[in-house]
Order: C-alpha cells, then sequence, then structure tokens
C-alpha cells in the first residue's frame, strides 16, 4: 500500500480538479460545494500518510516524492482546503461564489504540484497557473476598478517573473543537456557551468521570485492586493508569497557563496524587512499590517536563503503561512477588537531585566559555539539572543505580581520547548531532501547587519523624538508607501453631501 501511497495522491488530485470543473456547469446544485469540500479534503491526508511512512525519494515521470514535496503539499493543500471551508458562509451570495471555489482549486492544486516537479519544464506550467489562477481570483471582481488595477498589475509583474525563470531554466537546460533537476543538481552536471554563468542564472532566480514575495521594490502589488476578499489574501500564503524560499531550495546546489546575486539579495531582502516593518507599524487598516508584516516575514526567509540555511528558510515559510494565513481568516474579528488593553503600572525589577539580557546573551553564545554554519550564526545568534531577552522582558520582568511572573515564566519555558522540538522535528524529517547551500562571504554578512541594525536604530532614534521634522518626514513617507495609489482611490465609491442649511 504504501508503494501506491504516490499514485492514490495523483488519483485523487484529478478527481479535486475534475470536481473543481463540476463546479462551473450550471446545472449543478449550490450544495454541491459542501461535497466538494469533502472531496479536496483527500489529496492533504494522503499526502499526510505519504509524509509519514513513505520516506523514499522516488521518481514518478516528471514528479519527484521525498519528504519537502510531501511537506509542501500537505502545507499548500491544507491551507487551501482551510480558505475553501471558511469561503462556503464568507463569500455565499457572490455572483462569482462557484468560479472562486473552482480558481481557489486550481491554484492550489497547481502550487502544490510545482513543488513535485522533477522535470523543470513541468514546474514552469504548474507555477505559471498558480499565479494565473491568483490574478484571475483577484479580477473575478472586475466591475470594481480597484480589482481591475490590482490584477492587471499583478499580471504584469508576475509575466515579468516568470518569463525571468524560464530564461534561468533554459539556460541550466541548455548548458547541462538535461531539464530533470535530480540530474542537473549532481556534482558532474554542475560542473559544467562557469562561475559566471552560475552568478547570471542565480541573478536570475533572485529577480524572479522577489517580485511574487512583493519584495522591494516589486510590494505594490501585495499593497494593492488588500482590496481582494479575505479568503485570497489568506490562500496567497500557500507557497506563492513564500514561494521564494522554496524555489531557492530547491536549486540550492547551484549556488555560491559571496556571489553578486546573494549580496543583491541580501540588499532587497533587507530594505523590505525595514520597509514593511516601518508599514506595519504606522498603519490603522489591519489588513495593510498584516501585508506589510508579510513583506517584513518574506524578507527574513529570504535573508536565510542568501546566507544558505534553507531548512531554516522552509521552516519559516511553512509555520509563517500557517500562521499569517489564520490571521487574515480572522481579519473581521479585529473590528471588535476596540478596548483598550491594560498595562501593568507595575514596574520591572532590575534583577528580572538584568536576568533577561544576561539569559539573551547566553542563549546566542550558546547557539554560535554549537552551530555548524559559519555566516550564518552570526545573524541567527543576534536574532535568538534578542528573542529570548525580548521574551522574557514581557513575559516575565513585567510581570504583574508573583502569580503574573510564574505564569510569563510558564509562558516562557513552553514556547522554548515548542520551538526545541519542532526545530528538531524538522531537522529530522528534511535533512535528506534539503542541500545544504554555500556560505556567504564575511563583506556580505557584514553589509547585512549593517543594513538592518542602522535601520533599526534609526527608527528607535526617530521614536524617541516624535516632534521632530525627520520623524514627520519618515512616518508620512510609510504612509504614503502603504496606501493605494491613484487608481485605487478615484474607485472607491462617491457618497453625496449634504449642505449645511
Amino acid at each position: 500500500m504504501l508503494v501506491s501511497l504516490p499514485i492514490l495522491f495523483c488519483i485523487v488530485v484529478a478527481v479535486s480538479l475534475f470536481s473543481s470543473l463540476f463546479l462551473l456547469y450550471p446545472k449543478a446544485p449550490l450544495n454541491y460545494v459542501r461535497i466538494h469540500i469533502g472531496v479536496i479534503s483527500l489529496p492533504p491526508i494522503v499526502a499526510l500518510f505519504a509524509l509519514i511512512f513513505h520516506r523514499d525519494n522516488s521518481i514518478w515521470g516528471p514528479l519527484q516524492f521525498h519528504s519537502l514535496s510531501w511537506l509542501l503539499a500537505v502545507f499548500v493543500l491544507t491551507i487551501g482546503l482551510i480558505v475553501q471551508r471558511f469561503s462556503v458562509h464568507y463569500l455565499l451570495g457572490d455572483r462569482s461564489y462557484r468560479k472562486y471555489f473552482s480558481l481557489l482549486t486550481l491554484t492550489t492544486v497547481a502550487g502544490s504540484l510545482a513543488w513535485f516537479s522533477n522535470d523543470l519544464r513541468f514546474l514552469l506550467i504548474c507555477w505559471g497557473t498558480a499565479l494565473l489562477g491568483l490574478t484571475f481570483i483577484i479580477r473575478l471582481k472586475k466591475e470594481w476598478q480597484a480589482a481591475k488595477h490590482a490584477a492587471s498589475l499583478m499580471g504584469r509583474l508576475f509575466t515579468i517573473s516568470w518569463l525571468l525563470l524560464l530564461l534561468a531554466i533554459l539556460w541550466v537546460a541548455g548548458s547541462t543537456g538535461h531539464w530533470q533537476l535530480s540530474q542537473i543538481m549532481t556534482q558532474d552536471s554542475l560542473l559544467v557551468l562557469q562561475s559566471w554563468e552560475k552568478n547570471c542564472i542565480h541573478l536570475l532566480l533572485i529577480l524572479s521570485i522577489v517580485i511574487p514575495a512583493g519584495q522591494w521594490p516589486f510590494h505594490r502589488w501585495l499593497l494593492d492586493s488588500a482590496v481582494a476578499p479575505t479568503p485570497v489574501s489568506a490562500v496567497m500564503h500557500a507557497g506563492i508569497v513564500n514561494a521564494g524560499g522554496i524555489i531557492l531550495t530547491l536549486f540550492a546546489p547551484m549556488f555560491n557563496g559571496g556571489d553578486a546575486a546573494q549580496i543583491v539579495l541580501l540588499i532587497l531582502s533587507g530594505v523590505s524587512v525595514l520597509m514593511g516593518t516601518g508599514i506595519m507599524l504606522v498603519h490603522v487598516d489591519y489588513k495593510r499590517q498584516l501585508i506589510g508584516s508579510t513583506i517584513a516575514q518574506m524578507g527574513f526567509m529570504l535573508i536565510q536563503c542568501a546566507l544558505g540555511a534553507y531548512l531554516a528558510a522552509i521552516i519559516h515559510a511553512v509555520l509563517h503561512g500557517l500562521y499569517k494565513s489564520t490571521l487574515f481568516l480572522q481579519a473581521g474579528s479585529a473590528l471588535g477588537h476596540d478596548k483598550p488593553i491594560k498595562m501593568s503600572k507595575e514596574p520591572a525589577s532590575l534583577v528580572w531585566t538584568f536576568s533577561g539580557v544576561a539569559l539573551g546573551i547566553l542563549a546566542g553564545i550558546g547557539y554560535w559555539l554549537t552551530s555548524p554554519e559559519e555566516a550564518y550564526q552570526i545573524v541567527s545568534a543576534i536574532i535568538l539572543g534578542w528573542s529570548v531577552s525580548f521574551a522574557w522582558t514581557q513575559l516575565v520582568a513585567f510581570g504583574y505580581g508573583r502569580i503574573g511572573r510564574i505564569s510569563g515564566l510558564s509562558l516562557f519555558l513552553a514556547g522554548a520547548i515548542v520551538y526545541v522540538f519542532i526545530h528538531s522535528g524538522f531537522h529530522h524529517l528534511l535533512h535528506e531532501s534539503i542541500h545544504g547551500g554555500t556560505q556567504p562571504s564575511v563583506l556580505a554578512v557584514i553589509l547585512l547587519l549593517f543594513i538592518l541594525l542602522a535601520g533599526s536604530a534609526i527608527g528607535l532614534w526617530l521614536a524617541r523624538k516624535r516632534s521632530s521634522k525627520a520623524f514627520t518626514i519618515l512616518y508620512l513617507w510609510l504612509v504614503a508607501l502603504g496606501e493605494p495609489d491613484d487608481h485605487t482611490v478615484e474607485s472607491l465609491p462617491k457618497y453625496p453631501t449634504q449642505s449645511m442649511s
């Protein structure tokens, strides 16, 4: 039975696609949507069984089945299932009700099959179909000018992204003489590529993935996508905006440490982290806050790839995708959260505060000494140390009384245990299917730290001088950066004004 799991998965995926087409049949009853939800629940269940029991690396035609592909299939298809189940009532009454479910199924199925691809031509077809499906979903409200403009911008940028990926794949296939990823990533095939060819291919791949990841300077499409219904914003995190880390992971053995393309990726991602965080902090629109956070988090994921930490990037993509899609589906409930949060007036004890700082330093040093990577461990040690110190300060040092500190300490320890289990579990599951990347140069790491630390320091300094002209300029720039453009504003409904007599 275990050997037949790939065949069973292909069958249930085909049935899901047929069911989505049947939804478009005018005589199909509207209640068939609920049956369709049951049908599309089969592929993620089969993929989960295969992830647990089918550990062999097998190739079936253009498809390659291994732990990474099964994990990504579970991730993408599960989010798609949850979003469609959520949409049964959320989108009820919409004139494009059936089309939403059909396109959501097509997009998620194509997105999941893309990561099974061993043949790069099949990868291009599936990835292009996923991008096209997402564009069509945004365009379903074409009578609304804002949605039409957003879909048009997405279509242009996604076309450029796909063509850049096509050019990179044609270059690789032409130089190595293979279309199969498993043959291209062998040492003999990679030796055929000269150093400048690898750098050029790497740069093409980077430019092709920063666009769907919503990174600067291609972030506008992601901000304009706020006009889409909430389920559409959620399904974007099912292997679409976070696909950059996956694509770079598939091509990891090809990359050279310290090349110009890695530095370009670090610069674009570092700027995007600062920009996305700023948009998240200054905007009051909840969906735009989430989109700003997505821009920043995708920047962190691509930084992990640039540093050669592909396993960390995959963990980041999966966990962030599940977390952020949940936040988008809960966006409507944020309207009721208008009560101010009561903060404790009890000052934090200096002993508890310094304990958090010391614990963060020890955690960072411990990770630095035990991590096998060279460049990535520097950045990780700083991030881990700061995170431990911040979590301790917020949960324990600022705890209200003894009970508050005990509760905070319990949450802190529980979070640490969960982190260790998740990290070790992913490492045990994926260590054979993810190739280790080469480390970047020390200059690239110093450049990254300068961008992140200098940008954060300037932001914190300006936050303490809110009456200054520089703070006002930065604040208004971030607000304008996250606001809809002129096409979106002009398309908003005009309401008649009443003159006062």
